[in-house]
């Protein structure tokens, strides 16, 4: 009886891990690339782990008392919930499918842009579409997790109208970028230096003129590469929310026992993405705008998002005479243009004319 027990338990924990490495991989493979090798493999490990801790449960209700089974199942539901949110998602973080590009292109939006490679002080190469502007100062754009630089087409558009040059790159594993992705935006430094280094060496671009503008994940790679490189004199940072779990300290004193417990979910979330990547895990977004300060930073935060303004006020925390906080209202995640194009137009201008000064 005891044996039969111990096999059950066995068999429901390793399922258990199962349907969270199933849920991790082989979903979000599916959804975003349809089938694959890695697509199949993590819908095998879901199934194999549904179906182990089906025959955990009879071997354990066949082995215990009716009390204790009906014990044994919220606790593997709670079990399951906490790997879900954790290491599940860390898996989805780290093993991202491939992002195809997309059939936008510089042209649609009237933007004249050349194609051109950069190369990451680690190697790996980065697409992107360059278009010299007359101003003297220049913007690199980055996109989000999920997509690639089709997404900021728009928002270059807006600048190059005022004299910017624009540098839009696929984050690596993104686009036509190579190196594999991390959706949490780790490698943010890396990416986004090869792109300053990119414009540092154009003609016509001002050394001392160069911004940084991210939408969500490419927000928060942003925030991160201004304070570690000098040579970036501002960020529009739009969406950005959390790379790491001290980006979620706010939520105890914001909701108490629940805030508390996520903030350690968030801990363990980290924990868990720092096995599976190569890149080192950042500081927080916080620490990163009292590193930068006083170089100006504008956060725009969408006002249809729940706790997106509220994480803004946190990292505004960090430098709060440095850095600006505009929440859209009525705006879903990053769509601050699409809701208010003519206000979004005025303030992320005026904020690059004032911190760049373009000639």
């Amino acid at each position: 009886m005891r044996r039969r027990l111990l096999l059950g338990l066995l068999a429901i924990g390793a399922g258990t891990i199962g349907v969270v490495i199933g849920v991790g991989v082989g979903l979000p493979h599916l959804a975003k690339a349809g089938w694959s090798v890695a697509t199949l493999v993590g819908l095998a490990f879901l199934g194999g782990g549904a179906t182990l801790m089906v025959v955990g449960f009879r071997q354990v209700f066949g082995a215990t008392h009716r009390p204790v089974r009906w014990l044994l199942v919220p606790l593997t539901l709670v079990v399951l919930a906490g790997g879900l949110l954790t290491l599940g998602q860390a898996l989805a973080a780290t093993w991202v499918p491939p992002i195809a590009l997309g059939g936008r292109t510089p042209d649609d939006v009237g933007l004249a842009a050349e194609d051109v490679v950069l190369e990451t002080a680690d190697g790996v190469a980065l697409a992107g579409w360059y278009a010299p502007g007359p101003n003297g100062a220049a913007v690199v754009l980055a996109h989000g997790a999920g997509s690639t630089r089709t997404a900021v087409l728009d928002h270059a558009a807006v600048l190059a109208d005022h004299g910017y040059g624009v540098l839009l790159v696929d984050a690596r594993g993104h686009g036509a970028s190579g190196g594999r992705a991390m959706d949490l935006g780790w490698w943010g430094d890396e990416d986004l230096g090869a792109a300053v280094d990119f414009l540092v060496g154009e003609a016509g671009v001002d050394a001392g003129r160069i911004g940084l503008l991210g939408l969500s994940m490419g927000g928060e790679e942003a925030i991160g590469a201004m304070a570690a490189d000098e040579r970036v004199g501002a960020v529009v940072a739009e969406g950005a929310t959390v790379r790491v779990a001290a980006d979620k300290d706010w939520l105890s004193d914001e909701y108490g026992w629940r805030g508390a417990l996520q903030e350690r979910l968030e801990g363990a979330t980290t924990w868990w993405a720092d096995r599976f990547t190569g890149a080192d895990p950042p500081g927080s977004l916080r620490d990163a705008v009292a590193a930068a300060a006083p170089r100006p930073v504008l956060l725009i935060a969408a006002g249809a998002v729940a706790d997106e303004a509220r994480a803004g006020e946190f990292i505004r925390g960090g430098a709060p005479d440095s850095v600006t906080l505009w929440e859209v209202s009525g705006a879903d995640h990053t769509g601050g243009l699409r809701t208010e194009p003519d206000e979004w137009e005025q303030r992320v201008v005026a904020f690059l004319d004032g911190a760049l000064d373009p000639a």
